[in-house]
């Protein structure tokens, strides 16, 4: 949770966003930070990690207030830095080297993985303790 509001605002260049938008943002104190010309990267991962989050987690979370809002994004920030398996890292969790995989027939019958539910259901888990992994 933050302490303050906002202190910045990272955008674009685009030009669906007039002067006046700026303008309205420095009055409530908050600093408009242009992304770098002909840097589409730059742009590109924050709108990734938006459109995660809207998909995995607000277009299936009834928000009530700003306080449950900020309670909610908080946690799917932890699930998604420290449980969310990401494609582009082998399915790795990002704080989290992939694990070594499993090849013995009898130990993969016998796993104990567990379920842990997140955000009343909208985030599931699955933990396996940690004497069964490799």
């Amino acid at each position: 949770m933050w302490a303050a509001g906002p202190g910045f605002l990272i955008r674009d260049r685009d030009g669906k966003f007039p002067a006046l938008f700026d303008a309205v943002l420095t009055d409530a104190g908050i600093e408009v930070v242009l992304s770098g010309i002909r840097m589409p990267r730059m742009n590109s991962i924050t709108e990734r990690w938006v459109q995660t989050c809207r998909r995995e987690m607000l277009d299936r979370t009834l928000i009530w207030n700003q306080r449950h809002l900020l309670d909610a994004l908080g946690e799917f920030e932890t699930f998604y830095n420290e449980h969310r398996p990401h494609p582009g890292l082998a399915n790795a969790r990002p704080h989290h080297s992939l694990p070594a995989p499993i090849e013995d027939p009898d130990r993969i019958a016998h796993l104990n993985i567990r379920r842990r539910v997140r955000l009343g259901g909208t985030l599931p888990e699955y933990h396996m303790p940690p004497d069964q992994r490799g």
